[in-house]
């Protein structure tokens, strides 16, 4: 049985979607700015019902190295996030430091700081380079990431060995095998493939652009293509020939890797937290976790990140933000905040760092190979919500490419 080291803290199940703690306002943990210091406002989202802690450990250590700067923080829940950020920014009184998803439509109206005019070179020279790509506008970085989440295929070792099926790398190799495990009976699905409303952009993605096709970019949004004909023609392929689950086209992610969990689907691509999810809920589950199959074998991921970015709000801070971004992206302290979180590093360091962890390395190993959603473009909402409402339909007799003109149709139409 494959033994895994657990991940650390209590483990973040989505990027998008946590309950948490909320604060009023920037009460923070320190109090006022006293004497001629400065303070600096940090506004966060809760990832977990530690996140608050986690931060003013941060914080108190910042403090102590950095005693004429105070940060005052503000937890909010990732429900009122959006709006208490408007609303700050709408009022003047945006933070100084956010952590939040989208940030282009904050650095098209000249909001933020470059990245670099708030960081040390030898810290904006330790991102991983994929990410620092897919936090630019035009070119110039306003985004830090913050912390990351990729895909793997996780493998029930006990099905595949019953099954005689062997670990796919390509697709060809995935739909043999899952079909073998399918093939077993006993309510066992050989793959699970999601494409419920929870998450079909992303098993979209998984499966579009493992063949070579893309959601486009911040210019334009591009699903009805040929490329991306490849992936949506192979996912019909693996229902339509019994490889999945029954009724894949309104199976939500969430309750499917709980079968999974269960010892009952032979495959299915999951995230980190689902390290601690099996930890949990079924410690004795004979599996192991491995790159995500492309149709050529070629390495890919779909990445997930955060960012952290400053606000141009007063220039006398621009040394005291530079401060706490080098000091919460040291090793030592960046390290900790993401393991208790149960999320992955963005930065070199933070990889290097974790490459003992063996729970940890399929996911570290692809991050350089990441791909990320066109989020700086204005049309992807739309985009996300085609998806959603319409890939399932793969699982019916409409053919590929007639689902792929409806979701272009759709986001076309905005």
């Amino acid at each position: 049985m494959a033994q895994y080291k657990r991940l650390g803290g209590i483990m973040a199940i989505t990027l998008a979607a946590t309950t948490g703690l909320t604060a009023c306002g920037f009460g923070g943990s320190t109090g006022e700015a006293t004497g001629d210091g400065t303070t600096l406002d940090l506004l966060v989202p809760s990832y977990s019902d530690a996140t608050q802690g986690n931060w003013d450990d941060v914080i108190a250590g910042f403090e102590e190295e950095n005693p004429d700067i105070d940060v005052n923080l503000q937890v909010e829940s990732w429900d009122n996030l959006e709006s208490v950020i408007a609303t700050k920014i709408q009022g003047g009184d945006a933070p100084d430091i956010y952590n939040g998803g989208p940030f282009a439509g904050f650095a098209e109206d000249e909001l933020l700081y470059p990245v670099e005019d708030v960081t040390s070179d030898e810290t904006y020279a330790d991102f991983q380079p994929t990410f620092l790509e897919n936090a630019q506008v035009g070119g110039t970085t306003y985004g830090l990431p913050f912390i990351a989440s990729a895909r793997a295929l996780f493998v029930n070792d006990a099905l595949l060995e019953e099954a005689g099926a062997e670990v796919p790398a390509t697709w060809d190799e995935l739909l043999e095998s899952a079909k073998k495990v399918s093939d077993l009976g006993g309510g066992v699905a050989g793959y699970g493939m999601p494409l419920g409303s929870e998450e079909a952009q992303a098993e979209a993605a998984v499966w579009l652009w493992g063949g070579g096709g893309s959601f486009g970019d911040a210019e334009s949004i591009t699903i009805d293509t040929p490329e991306n004909l490849a992936g949506a023609e192979f996912v019909k392929k693996m229902i339509d020939e019994g490889a999945t689950q029954a009724d894949a086209g309104a199976t939500d992610r969430s309750p499917l890797f709980d079968i999974f969990v269960q010892g009952k689907v032979g495959m299915q691509v999951g995230l980190p937290p689902s390290v601690g999810q099996i930890e949990s809920d079924n410690p004795d589950l004979e599996y192991s976790i491995h790159p995500i199959p492309t149709e050529d074998g070629s390495p890919f991921t779909l990445g997930v990140a955060d960012h952290l970015m400053a606000f141009q709000n007063d220039g006398d801070k621009q040394e005291a933000i530079t401060a706490f971004f080098d000091y919460f992206y040291s090793a030592d302290v960046y390290v900790p905040w993401v393991q208790a979180e149960g999320f992955l590093p963005t930065t070199l360091s933070g990889s290097e760092q974790l490459a003992d962890e063996e729970a940890l390395a399929p996911f570290l190993e692809v991050l350089p190979d990441a791909q990320f959603y066109p989020s700086t473009n204005p049309d992807w909402q739309a985009a996300d919500s085609a998806f959603k409402a319409l890939f399932g339909q793969l699982d019916g007799k409409k053919s590929a490419q007639d689902v792929l003109t409806e979701i272009q149709e759709q986001v076309d139409a905005g």
